[in-house]
């Protein structure tokens, strides 16, 4: 007779979990549904918003272009040439300008010997 009993609790117990995971799985698939639907909806309201911006922003960057063209043509070779002579940004101080505008970097004092890389280029003789 306990036999009996203790089958009839263990099935019990083993069909409630089964039984009670039909209910719920319809209300959280309604749930996430739900979820999906504000998230769609906040972010139409987002970019709804955010249009007016984006368009100035299009506007602006399309009237610089040929302005920011020039300046990387003038400044680049510039920069380039700062770049090969400097073997790495970390181990400089940030750039300090003086009154007169010039602008110094110097190197910090934890940093190591600076070598300059040899020229290779051929002298001819």
């Amino acid at each position: 007779m306990k036999q009996i009993m203790a089958l009839t609790v263990a099935a019990g117990l083993l069909c409630a979990p089964a039984m009670a995971e039909d209910a719920p799985e319809s209300e959280m698939g309604e749930g996430f549904d739900l979820m999906e639907e504000g998230a769609r909806m906040l972010m139409r309201g987002l970019m709804s918003e955010m249009e007016p911006t984006l368009d100035a922003l299009r506007d602006n960057l399309e009237q610089m272009g040929p302005a920011f063209g020039e300046f990387v043509q003038s400044v680049g070779p510039a920069f380039g040439e700062l770049i090969e002579q400097v073997d790495d940004f970390r181990h400089y101080e940030a750039p300090e300008i003086l009154p007169n505008g010039d602008i110094i970097m110097r190197r910090s004092p934890d940093a190591p010997a600076w070598e300059p890389e040899p020229d290779t280029s051929e002298i001819e003789l």
